[in-house]
């Protein structure tokens, strides 16, 4: 569904809620009328006119509604009206928002209170705002905040961690070809008893080298 079409349905929606919720006032009423024993500012001020309600005047031969400015309303002079009735039972649509001025012009009456302000408010469901459409709510790339990520890790959080080593200290194997126990004992099987005793020994080393490195 596009834009205009959605603007065109909440539209319409509206004006047929505002039909049927419109109101039309009896000026004056319930319990009076357009008279000059009504006290019509007081019954104005109780009630809340808005676009699309109706005034309804009813009155007798000897009155009439006569529309005027501001000024005239205050000083009661029906001389230059915007619009004036005379037919007894007058309906007036409030058709824009803001203040109207409403007189009768018959001699005296207007001075004895027979007048009335109008405040129009504007109707609630015009006001409604059709939800923006996925075009107009979605931020351009432009627009978008850019966020930049650092590779680099910042110095404030920069931790050094070092893996620990692990060498083993492995004791040399290397001997002298002239004192090594192997080469000693293939050449000579008649060494001395304490040549034998420092073969022994070597292998005793040899052993102890290898069990050690089995133990890892």
């Amino acid at each position: 569904m596009g834009v205009p079409e959605l603007m065109f349905r909440v539209s319409f929606m509206a004006v047929l809620i505002k039909l049927a919720s419109a109101t039309n006032y009896i000026v004056g009423g319930p319990s009076g009328g357009w008279d000059t024993n009504s006290n019509l500012q007081s019954w104005a001020s109780s009630q809340i006119f808005s676009v699309g309600d109706s005034l309804v005047f009813q009155y007798p031969p000897n009155h009439d509604v006569v529309e005027v400015t501001k000024a005239d309303y205050d000083s009661c002079q029906p001389t230059n009206p915007i619009q004036s009735y005379n037919d007894g039972a007058t309906t007036i649509p409030l058709t824009l928002p803001g203040k109207r001025y409403f007189i009768c012009g018959t001699i005296g009456h207007c001075s004895q209170g027979m007048k009335v302000e109008i405040d129009t408010l504007a109707s609630a469901t015009n006001s409604v705002t059709p939800a923006a459409s996925p075009e107009d709510s979605t931020t351009s790339p432009a627009e978008s905040p850019e966020v930049i990520i650092s590779s680099s890790p910042s110095p404030l959080f920069q931790t050094h961690l070092e893996s620990p080593t692990f060498s083993p200290v492995i004791p040399s194997t290397e001997f002298p070809a002239s004192t090594s126990p192997l080469a000693q004992h293939s050449s000579d099987l008649s060494a001395s008893s304490t040549s034998k005793g420092n073969l022994q020994a070597y292998v005793a080393v040899v052993l102890s080298f290898l069990i050690m490195l089995m133990s890892f």
